[in-house]
């Protein structure tokens, strides 16, 4: 197993061991693993967020442009939202928009490009943090993809091999990909969008990985949510307070690293109880559950930054 995400695995069930603010409920764990389904739902729980069709090449564009600004969570309460949809549809759809309508922004383009074009493509206002934000984010992408990969997207899944965790490695080190935090002088490297990049080119067909079965849930604020609300999280009532007020949570605070990391370990155990269950699948069907009108109508953690 990758020693990246190995260590990422034992920090997160260090951090859950003496957590303050979130506690895994232990005993939950093996009834609620039998209610999840063993298939992944079918379809995309809005069609028109993802791009489906044209090359190999123009795929892998479209989801590594994707998740260099697959982030801003924090954010997406002040978004202009389309047609009903949440921040990231909204985002996604336009993304999705332009790529039908001109094709994907070369390397050369995305590494040059501005807030101004990020905001015109995804209808927000120019002088939003956020754009400020994807912009410098599509500019390491593009300009890493141009200097290490000829300009080729799927250069850059190539250069991994047939490794998902190979893949995460080459990221992890790209700011436009960066999400590492520290709890207690130990280094934690959720790598929530480098991990979602390698399990998305997947399931794109984009790339045939032999080892996704090494990926961990990709850590956000969405799933917590969900296993609070199934009774597998239980949060300090002053923290849930803060939360439920929708104060934001600081990013790299203890409170923020300690949601995301016990529901990281909260899904390893789950995985645990079904053999051959893979951590992202469930990572995938809890997100698909968090879509749902309960899981919307109650207010999840927020935090502004690039991680997710």
């Amino acid at each position: 197993m990758s020693d990246l995400l190995s260590q990422l695995r034992s920090a997160c069930a260090s951090v859950a061991a003496r957590s303050q603010y979130v506690r895994v409920e232990l005993d939950r764990i093996p009834a609620y693993m039998g209610t999840l389904p063993i298939d992944l739902p079918e379809g995309d729980p809005d069609p028109q967020a993802h791009l489906t069709d044209g090359s190999r090449e123009d795929l892998a564009a479209f989801w590594l442009t994707l998740d260099a600004i697959n982030f801003g969570s924090g954010w997406f309460p002040t978004l202009r939202k389309r047609d009903g949809r949440g921040g990231y549809f909204t985002i996604a759809t336009a993304l999705r928009e332009r790529f039908e309508a001109d094709g994907p922004w070369s390397a050369a383009e995305l590494g040059r490009i501005q807030a101004g074009e990020v905001a015109a493509v995804l209808g927000q206002d120019p002088d939003h943090e956020l754009m400020v934000l994807f912009a410098r984010s599509l500019n390491d992408l593009g300009q890493r993809v141009a200097a290490y990969h000829a300009g080729q997207f799927t250069g850059a899944v190539d250069a991994a091999g047939s490794s998902a965790v190979a893949l995460v490695e080459r990221l992890s080190g790209w700011p436009s990909f960066a999400d590492i935090s520290r709890h207690d002088g130990v280094s934690i490297p959720f790598l929530k969008r480098a991990q979602i990049a390698a399990a998305d080119l997947a399931r794109a067909g984009v790339a045939a990985f032999r080892d996704l079965d090494q990926l961990t849930m990709f850590a956000d604020n969405l799933v917590p949510h969900v296993l609070r609300l199934d009774g597998l999280l239980t949060y300090d009532p002053a923290l849930l307070e803060r939360i439920e007020r929708e104060e934001l949570i600081e990013h790299g605070s203890p409170e923020e690293i300690e949601l995301r990391a016990c529901a990281l370990h909260a899904v390893a155990l789950l995985a645990a109880e079904r053999p051959g269950a893979l951590e992202a699948d469930i990572d995938y069907l809890l997100w698909h559950r968090g879509q749902e009108p309960r899981y919307k109508e109650q207010p999840r953690h927020r935090s502004r930054c690039t991680a997710y």
